[in-house]
């Protein structure tokens, strides 16, 4: 089995909102019948506001303002008046740290405004310019892949899944990124692999509701014969 990732200082100080709303998730996920498309990218979203808080941002810096200025108004619903903000910022602050969570960002506004092709760029460009908190690298791909899933590209979209999974194999969304390649693999009719997917999660997840909702649906999905 694979050794356990530990995560660093940092990284669990970053994470405390995302912690947060890990927990408001898990009590919303009871009232579900399965696991809804792209939801553990909204979970991860707004983590960038536990970020620059944590780290102390000036709050005379123009970029970190502006940024904060897009967080309200993507909280508040205003998801094109975000966009617009945050795009200002990989304008004007390219270099600078916050154009790190403004790109994230980007992809998940996009996402949610079902703007899956800009969704995607955006993700592989913090993908490919960024790389060092594994957290949020994981759901960048997560993203990709439901956004993939959106597109009806299910293969596609359960690679990206495994790949989120790889990147944080022992990360608190990794029982939804198996989830999230199993349902991809059966739509995609591979069920060998939609199979290996739900013995991981049995293995390493048996007695969580992940695990238990994806035995459901694989069970229906199999029973139903082959997706099409």
């Amino acid at each position: 089995m694979q050794s356990k990732v530990k995560l660093s200082k940092r990284q669990i100080k970053e994470d405390k909102f995302t912690t947060f709303m890990l927990t408001s998730k898990q009590r919303l996920a009871d009232n579900w019948q399965f696991f809804v498309i792209g939801g553990v990218v909204v979970l991860l979203a707004i983590v960038g506001i536990a970020y620059f808080i944590s780290s102390g941002a000036s709050a005379q810096d123009e970029a970190g303002q502006m940024f904060a200025r897009g967080m309200t108004e993507y909280r508040s619903g205003n998801r094109q008046v975000s966009l617009t903000t945050f795009q200002q910022i990989l304008d004007e602050h390219g270099s600078n740290q916050v154009a790190q969570k403004s790109t994230y960002m980007l992809g998940q506004v996009n996402y949610e405004l079902r703007n899956f092709t800009e969704a995607q760029r955006y993700w592989n460009m913090y993908l490919e310019k960024f790389g060092d908190n594994k957290l949020d690298r994981a759901a960048a791909l997560a993203g990709l892949g439901a956004s993939f899933e959106e597109q009806s590209d299910f293969a596609q979209a359960a690679a990206k899944f495994v790949e989120a999974v790889a990147e944080l194999p022992d990360g608190p969304m990794a029982p939804y990124y198996h989830t999230g390649a199993m349902r991809n693999y059966l739509a995609a009719n591979q069920a060998d692999k939609a199979r290996e997917q739900l013995d991981v999660l049995k293995e390493k997840f048996p007695e969580t509701d992940a695990y238990m909702r994806a035995a459901r649906y694989y069970a229906e999905k199999t029973a139903a014969g082959p997706q099409g």
